[in-house]
This record gives structure tokens, C-alpha cells and sequence, in this order.
């Protein structure tokens, strides 16, 4: 079992292999000198996005850090999920009830298309260049996550939340999102197309460079979420930004419908061939947006 204690060792070893000081290392890391000394006096323990970066720091793979677990590969091409000799003790394991615990693992290069009955906690996992196509990943608690070029084409994770967790560099193509929650959750250059966000809540998020064309977005809450390099398209309806920031985003053929931007710099925003109904015109206007390429939908 992976404790503080044995984190703090791995930390130990590590860094003083490469001649950082605690102080060199808190600096790198942008944490305090104190909060490093907890951690290899096994006080406390780095999540796994700090741990991926504390892996950079230190010059080694992030499976250091684990146990017993050691990066599956093969001719750099994807591992299948079926052929994996998965042992006692290893992760995910099965347990009485047909569940898989994918909690505390760190995986890269593997195939685990169409996998379902997932633990309801997906927790402090590193997930690299692997595929989930059309997985079942419904009402999952995601924790703490790192999920890094993986393709999760046509799955559903409807009902889940995430929380603090990295999605970066991934494909979510025709992926169902209903009624999600994500919280001080970081989206980096990720393909949501065609992809369905009704009813989701965005709150404290950062969302830069993805793509969302043909998205559907029904209902769906930005709030207090910082947006950089998106081009919306299609439908927008009843949705709405609150305390939002905007940097290079452009609303482009966009139907909005019953949506509202509150305590947001609408000028930010490049509104581009674009119709909306009178109701949302007016809360445009009303937040000095630039009118010029939007028009009235007809009754």
C-alpha cells in the first residue's frame, strides 16, 4: 500500500540524487519549504498533479512513485486491457461486487476500450496515451486525476464529477457529459466535437484551446471559469457565464436562446454572424457587447 511515509522516502532519495536542497525543490515546485519537509517526514502527501510535476523536477518517470507498478509498453503501440496479467495487489483490481478500482494508478499506452463498472471513486490517477473508447465512466467521483493524450471517443460519463484534475491534450469526440460537474478542473487543447455538455456546471474551471464544434450546450453554467482560444458554434441554449473571463474567443454562427452573460467583459468576446432571441439581445447590450454581427431572431 502506497503511504505518506514511503512517498516521502521516494521524495528523499530523489531529490537528493540530483543536489536540491528542500528549499530548491519548494521553489520549483511553488509550495513553501515547510510543506516539502511534511512530505518526506511522511506528514502529509503531493497529489498526483503535483507529483507528475515533482516527477519533472526530479528526473524520473512518475511510476517512482508507485509501489509495485511499473509503465506497461509494447513497441510503443497500445497494450490491449484483456491480455494484461493484472496480479493480486495491482491496479485496478476486481473485487466481489465486479467492480474495477482505477483509484491511486498510474497507466500509459493501455487499452481499456468499453470498460465499465468502475468503482465510484476514480481518484489520484495518472492516465497517459491511453484509450477509452465508448467506456462507461457514468456518476464516477474524479479526484485529483491526470489524464493526458487519451481518447475517450463516444463514452459517457454522465452524472460524474471532477475535481481538480488536468485533462489535457485528449479527445472527448462524441462523448456524453450530462448533468456533469467539474471543479477547479484545467482543459488543455482537447477535441470536444460533437460532444454533449447539457445541464453541466463549470465552476472555477480553466478551459484553453479546445475545440467544441457541433457541441451541445443546453443548459449548460460557466461560472467564475476562465476561456481562452475557443470558437463556439451551433446552438446555445439557456445557458449562461457568470464572472467569466474571455481571451481570444469567438462565438461564430451561434444561435443563443434564453442565455446570459452576468459580471462578464463582454468585450472580450468576437461575436461573428451570429442571432439571438430579443431577450438575450438586450443582456448583450446591456453588458456593452459589440451588437454589429448579431441579429434578432424572428418570432
Amino acid at each position: 500500500m502506497i503511504t505518506a511515509k514511503f512517498i516521502g522516502n521516494k521524495i528523499v532519495s530523489a531529490r537528493k540524487s540530483v543536489n536540491l536542497s528542500q528549499s530548491a525543490l519548494a521553489q520549483k515546485v511553488a509550495i513553501s519549504p515547510q510543506a516539502v519537509g511534511k512530505w518526506e517526514r511522511g506528514e502529509s502527501m503531493p497529489d498526483i498533479i503535483v507529483l507528475h510535476r515533482l516527477a519533472e523536477i526530479l528526473g524520473v518517470d512518475l511510476n517512482y512513485f508507485s509501489e509495485k507498478f511499473t509503465s506497461v509498453e509494447l513497441n510503443s503501440q497500445p497494450v490491449e486491457f484483456k491480455d494484461l496479467d493484472i496480479q493480486e495487489n495491482d491496479v485496478p483490481t476486481k473485487n466481489k461486487k465486479n467492480n474495477w478500482n482505477m483509484s491511486d494508478s498510474i497507466w500509459k499506452n493501455v487499452d481499456f476500450s468499453g470498460i465499465k463498472n468502475i468503482h465510484e471513486n476514480f481518484s489520484s490517477a495518472n492516465i497517459e496515451s491511453c484509450t477509452f473508447n465508448g467506456a462507461e465512466l457514468t456518476s464516477l467521483q474524479f479526484k485529483n486525476n491526470n489524464f493526458q493524450s487519451c481518447d475517450f471517443a463516444s463514452s459517457k460519463f454522465n452524472g460524474s464529477v471532477f475535481r481538480k484534475s488536468n485533462l489535457m491534450k485528449s479527445k472527448f469526440t462524441d462523448c456524453s457529459f450530462k448533468e456533469c460537474e467539474f471543479f477547479y478542473v484545467n482543459f488543455s487543447a482537447c477535441d470536444f466535437s460533437t460532444a454533449d455538455f447539457s445541464k453541466v456546471l463549470f465552476e472555477n474551471a480553466t478551459i484553453e484551446k479546445c475545440v467544441v464544434n457541433d457541441a451541445v450546450l443546453n443548459r449548460t453554467s460557466f461560472v467564475n471559469t476562465a476561456l481562452s482560444g475557443i470558437i463556439f458554434e451551433g446552438l446555445m441554449e439557456r445557458c449562461s457565464f457568470e464572472k467569466c473571463t474571455f481571451s481570444k474567443v469567438t462565438f461564430h454562427h451561434v444561435k443563443l436562446v434564453n442565455s446570459f452573460f452576468k459580471y462578464c467583459d463582454l468585450k472580450r468576446i468576437k461575436f461573428v454572424d451570429c442571432e439571438a432571441d430579443r431577450l438575450t439581445f438586450e443582456l448583450l447590450r446591456h453588458g456593452k457587447a459589440d451588437l454589429s454581427q448579431i441579429t434578432i431572431t424572428k418570432e
